[in-house]
């Protein structure tokens, strides 16, 4: 098993700014000992043949061509405005 004291967890937390208590640093060293032994055992894993992803599900551009259509017609678009001006929609100033 992968050992890491209490002195490594207090450096850390000292790193990150963390206070942590006596029992927090013994919980902590074993559950950080632990997630260290357990990641160190995917490099038992055979990946013989397994290319390298970049992301784990297939990325595909599923966007479609940019085609103008006319959704409305400009002038039922325009009579339902507030107030227009030379065929465009008139509105107040914000700045």
């Amino acid at each position: 098993m992968t050992t890491f004291s209490k002195e490594d967890v207090k450096y850390f937390a000292d790193f990150v700014r963390i206070g942590l208590s006596e029992e927090d640093k013994e919980n902590f060293s074993a559950k950080i000992a632990d997630l260290i032994e357990s990641v160190s055992d995917l490099k038992e894993v055979d990946i013989t043949g397994v290319k390298p992803m970049t992301h784990p599900v297939a990325m595909i551009n599923v966007l479609r061509e940019d085609e103008p259509k006319d959704i409305l017609d400009r002038e039922v678009m325009l009579a339902s405005a507030e107030d227009q001006e030379d065929g465009l929609i008139k509105v107040p100033d914000i700045l």
